[in-house]
């Protein structure tokens, strides 16, 4: 089964009417250097996250993601600025771990998604109370972002995002190699870098 499959597969076991994208590419200019392609092989109703925070582009290549976006019935969401996703009429905006208190600030915007990034139990705690959509729980697998960093794997997963009180997104090390070991968790859907490389 192809990633965007198990990714529509969970949407539709554990997310049904939420309206959330099964899928989620996360750029990373250094993982991913041409996220613009990547994003025109997306399937219809996924999402891009634009994570590059450093990037001296950012801008425009929000400009461009955002075109693509609307051209191929996608998401677009912009990490960390509230503003730039604005300029551009993103669909929602994505906050780090340590800004999920930012999510109060923009849900006046009944329309966006807003997305927190988690890596713990109290962090799930903190974007479920600020009111975020949903959050992005890693590292699952182990990853190129995080060499040597401990993962959840499908269990530690599983068990915090049962207990963590709003949608859970799986992010770390997914691949077709091993999504499959996510079908029995409570995932909403999947965030993923590196299987948008090939």
């Amino acid at each position: 089964m192809k990633l965007a499959e198990l990714a529509a597969q969970l949407n539709s076991d554990n997310a049904a009417g939420l309206g959330l994208p099964p899928l989620i590419m996360v750029t990373d200019s250094a993982r991913l250097p041409d996220p613009a392609t990547a994003a025109l092989h997306l399937p219809n109703g996924s999402a891009i996250l634009l994570r590059d925070y450093d990037l001296a582009e950012r801008d425009t290549l929000a400009e461009r993601l955002a075109n693509i976006a609307r051209q191929r019935g996608l998401k677009l969401l912009i990490a960390g600025d509230a503003h730039l996703a604005i300029r551009v009429n993103a669909a929602g905006v994505h906050f780090p771990e340590a800004r999920a208190s930012e999510v109060r600030r923009w849900r006046y915007r009944k329309n966006w998604l807003i997305t927190v990034a988690a890596h713990s139990r109290s962090a799930l705690s903190a974007a479920a109370r600020c009111g975020a959509d949903a959050a992005l729980l890693s590292p699952v697998f182990s990853t190129d972002s995080h060499p040597g960093a401990p993962t959840l794997g499908a269990n530690g997963f599983s068990l915090l995002a049962a207990r963590a009180g709003l949608p859970i997104y799986a992010l770390g090390g997914i691949s077709t190699i091993n999504a499959h070991r996510l079908l029995t968790t409570p995932a909403v859907g999947i965030a993923a870098i590196g299987a948008f490389t090939n």
